[in-house]
Formats: structure tokens, sequence, C-alpha cells
């Protein structure tokens, strides 16, 4: 009878789990974004650019770098050339030049100047959690000014891939443990899917792209005149 029961409980979370999997997908879908650039500003001044900084909530760098790898995609469909990242950290870091937390307009362009560019990229992502909020803006290097910024917003699913991770996890653990000790087996298996489910997987990296390719959508287009 107790055999009989632990494989009915394993039954329905395997159903929850296939559930909550349908839900994340679902709400992953969500992206949203806008932009408004100067008006009458010529975009094809502009040569190199460099995403100058990422900050953002509870955003490791691998993270962080990754979403900067984002921004310079956009920027190359939308003619620019955008430094290496690497390339940037290195040279501000040579020149002990330090981004943490909120960088002004005005050390922006400082940035800028150190790394020859004549416009810089800034990203900041408030809110990361079950939803992304993000913003950003390209600044001038010579005076400062703002020249194009855009704000996006989506769902990560990251609520729902923790409870999945953590049902799955205690089904696994309950599974393992046997019949003597099911119950500790399936909260410790618990515990480790849900921490695991806190991670930046592959369906969350998928919907910050989708939210860098929106805000950047109104971007204008850096065209070149031919002779």
């Amino acid at each position: 009878m107790l055999e009989w029961f632990l494989e009915l409980k394993a039954m329905q979370i395997v159903s929850l789990y296939v559930f909550l999997c349908f839900l994340a997908v679902v709400a992953g879908c969500r992206a949203t974004g806008e932009s408004y650039y100067q008006s009458g500003y010529d975009f094809c001044n502009i040569t190199k650019i460099a995403v100058l900084d990422v900050t953002g909530q509870d955003l490791s760098d691998a993270a962080k770098n990754q979403i900067a790898d984002f921004f310079a995609m956009e920027l190359l469909k939308k003619g620019f050339a955008p430094v290496e990242r690497a390339q940037v950290q290195a040279i501000l870091k040579e020149q002990k030049f330090q981004t943490s937390g909120q960088t002004s307009s005005q050390d922006a362009a400082k940035a800028g100047k150190i790394l020859n560019v004549p416009a810089v990229i800034l990203v900041n992502i408030p809110v990361y959690n079950e939803n992304i909020s993000m913003t950003a803006k390209m600044v001038n290097v010579e005076d400062g000014s703002i020249m194009w910024a855009g704000s996006g917003s989506g769902s990560t699913g990251r609520l729902l891939s923790t409870i999945f991770g953590a049902a799955a996890g205690a089904g696994a653990g309950a599974a393992v443990a046997g019949h003597g000790h099911h119950e500790v087996g399936g909260i410790t298996g618990g515990v480790l899917g849900g921490a695991a489910g806190f991670g930046l997987s592959p369906q969350q990296a998928e919907q910050f792209q989708k939210i860098v390719k929106k805000v950047c959508e109104n971007l204008p287009v850096r065209k070149v005149t031919t002779q």
C-alpha cells in the first residue's frame, strides 16, 4: 500500500513539473521595449562604440558580459563597430578607471575618451527576479549628452524555474531515499533543486536577448554615404 502511495505521489510531482515547464515557456515569451533618439543628430559620425557598463541586481559578471554581448550584436546590426568587452575592461583597468554602481553621463564621457570612442553605452537592470526591467542609453563622449535612450521589460520564468526545480529534486530525493526516509530525501532534493533553479538558465538568457532586441529596435541605423 505504501509503495502504491509513493508511486502515485511521484506521478503527481512529474505532472506538476510538466505543467510548470509549460507555464515557464509561456511566461518567457513576453518581451517589450521602446527607445528614442536625439532629433537631428547624425549617427554616421559614430564609428567605434563601447558598451561601457552593465549594472544590475543579483547579476554575476559572466551574466553582465553576456548581456553586453547581446547589445554588441544589435549594434553590429545597426552598422556600428562595438569594441570587444574584454578590451574595454582591460583598458579601463590599466587606466585605473572604476565603473561601479550607477556610472554618470560625465564619468561615461571620461571613460569614452580613455577608450578613444565617440560614444558609449550604459546599461542598467534595476529589476531581475521573476521579471526583468532594463534601461540603456548612448552617451556622447564630447559633451556627455544622451543621444539615445531605451527601456524594456519581460518575464524570466525564474520563480517557476525554482519551483519546478524543487519539485523535480523532491521527486528524485524521495525515490533515492527509499521507504524509510523518503520525507528527508524529498526535502533535501527539493532544496537542492530549488537552489539550482536560480541560475541564469538558457531560457533566461534568451529572454534577455529578446528584451535587448526590443530596446534597440528604434536605434538609428548608421548609414555611410559613399562618394
